[in-house]
């Protein structure tokens, strides 16, 4: 629709809003002024829009029935075909739903962007295209992404193939699936509290939050511009930083990044933890909600790379604990801020607006008693919070320096810290239709170990090093900025199938 400019009495309802009077002679005189831009914001909408290229053909498939979807963690499959060559030729990978892929439908796990196909191509498609990928689908993923169970999906709950009636974690909960089944052998996962590595954790498959910056956003639906995190999730260490070295590196578009350029990442693997120094967080464990069983399983993990030739040492930081909770200004205004003012993407991010997204998603406002409960959460803390004038907001995003100092600091004498990943192992499942409350618990319980590093931006890896009661128990490993290949060392030393 063409922009116009309203009326003088319509101008006069807008400053009321803001606390202004304006009579009727000064409505009179802004109209005459700012009516004068109408025809140059007419001539941008006519402007061809800048948008990434899409370089392989493909259909827009179809969403497939239960025999082709038995943990329902597929929203549409398709097949587009990479490059013939590549370091990804003969691999198959899914696309977590809140990626745009050209031609094919995504939801975000929304209901409420059902019909919505995207006209771009996300930097990371392009680039495991160019890898010689073959890209099989879009993977589900939870409403808006802002929940770590599979209770809020609009296509209904994943289920975990390793742990059957249970949770395979989220957001990227399709994504993990559709790995630990075996149905691809990479996804494309998203992370702003833990989104690949809760999953990872669940499901029993690797997943990396990469240095925040260093795999382009372009393309992708996200939460909140400084937290924002795409990585690799896949069964092997091997096939995560393969996938990371496709993914990785800046794009030109992107502002999170800051021009660093993906590494051979597999060149650490083989080598062994001989001689290197390892922190293990004493706050990750025996928290309120940790598993005796998970704690267990990690601490017997240690004792084998002591084995190897690992120095493994305790170490204390209190600010861990503080990370979780600095974390929820940004995972509730700032989300909500992107959400009610921001189109789904935020003013002030520099980087491509997919500006048919943004159209679509503005639809939430009209059918809002279709959103998720954890959305509803996320909108109704957020409009508290920023009634209070955006200070605590504004006072985490302050915080932040100094959680990444503590870190820092630790990281300084230790090559990476570790912890588990998630306290507790796969949860029960639970579905949209359970009390809010039960909703709203196990969508958020298990984040406490993970969101932390989404504010500072370290990298962080989960890999499975054993069971309890026979569901995977997640291994998580964080590095230094950028120090990627560290991570990869240790997590290949780590990683049990």
């Amino acid at each position: 629709m063409a922009y116009f400019f309203p009326d003088e009495k319509a101008l006069q309802e807008i400053g009321r809003q803001f606390g202004m009077t304006i009579s009727d002679r000064d409505a009179a005189s802004y109209h005459a002024v700012l009516d004068q831009m109408t025809p140059v914001f007419r001539a941008i909408e006519d402007m061809p829009d800048e948008k990434p290229a899409v370089r392989y053909p493909r259909t827009p498939g179809y969403r497939p029935g239960p025999d082709e979807n038995p943990h329902k963690g597929w929203y549409y499959k398709t097949r587009i075909q990479g490059a013939a060559q590549g370091k990804l030729k003969g691999k198959t990978l899914a696309v977590k739903d809140n990626v745009c892929v050209a031609g094919v439908p995504m939801t975000n796990g929304a209901s409420v962007l059902e019909g919505y196909t995207p006209d771009i191509d996300a930097t990371v498609v392009t680039r495991v295209l160019d890898a010689g990928v073959e890209i099989l689908g879009k993977a589900v993923c939870e409403y808006f992404c802002v929940a770590g169970n599979s209770a809020t999906c609009s296509t209904g709950a994943v289920e975990n193939p390793r742990a059957p009636g249970r949770s395979p974690g989220g957001s990227s909960n399709g994504s993990a699936a559709l790995v630990a089944a075996g149905e691809v052998d990479m996804a494309i996962g998203a992370d702003q509290a833990g989104s690949i590595r809760m999953p990872a954790s669940f499901c029993g498959i690797v997943g990396l939050k990469p240095t925040y910056g260093l795999v382009p956003y372009t393309g992708a639906a996200g939460l909140d511009y400084t937290i924002d995190h795409l990585g690799p999730m896949t069964r092997t260490v091997a096939d995560c930083a393969l996938l990371l070295e496709a993914m990785a590196g800046d794009d030109g578009i992107d502002g999170r990044q800051r021009g660093r350029e993906a590494q051979v990442y597999t060149d650490a693997l083989g080598k062994g933890v001989k001689g290197l120094r390892i922190g293990v967080v004493k706050q990750g464990f025996g928290r309120p909600e940790s598993e005796a069983g998970v704690d267990a399983a990690v601490r017997a993990t240690l004792q084998r790379l002591k084995a190897q030739g690992a120095m493994v040492e305790e170490v204390s930081i209190p600010w861990h604990d503080t990370g979780s909770q600095i974390w929820l200004p940004v995972g509730m205004e700032g989300v909500f801020h992107a959400w009610a003012y921001g189109h789904g993407v935020g003013y002030g991010a520099i980087g491509a607006y997919p500006l048919s997204f943004m159209k679509a998603f503005d639809a939430w406002k009209a059918h809002a008693d279709e959103l998720a409960p954890t959305v509803k959460a996320t909108i109704l803390a957020g409009e508290v919070m920023y009634r209070q004038g955006g200070l605590l907001y504004g006072k985490v995003q302050n915080l932040r320096r100094r959680l990444r100092a503590e870190y820092d600091a630790k990281l300084a004498d230790f090559d990476v810290l570790v912890m588990p990943t998630t306290p507790m192992s796969a949860t029960p499942l639970t579905t949209r239709e359970a009390p809010i409350e039960e909703v709203l618990g196990r969508s958020w319980e298990m984040l406490n170990n993970t969101c932390p590093f989404d504010l500072t931006g370290h990298p962080a890896i989960s890999v499975c090093c054993g069971e309890t009661e026979g569901r995977p128990v997640g291994f998580m490993i964080v590095g230094r900025h950028f120090d990627e290949t560290t991570v990869f060392q240790v997590a290949d030393a780590v990683h049990q199938d």
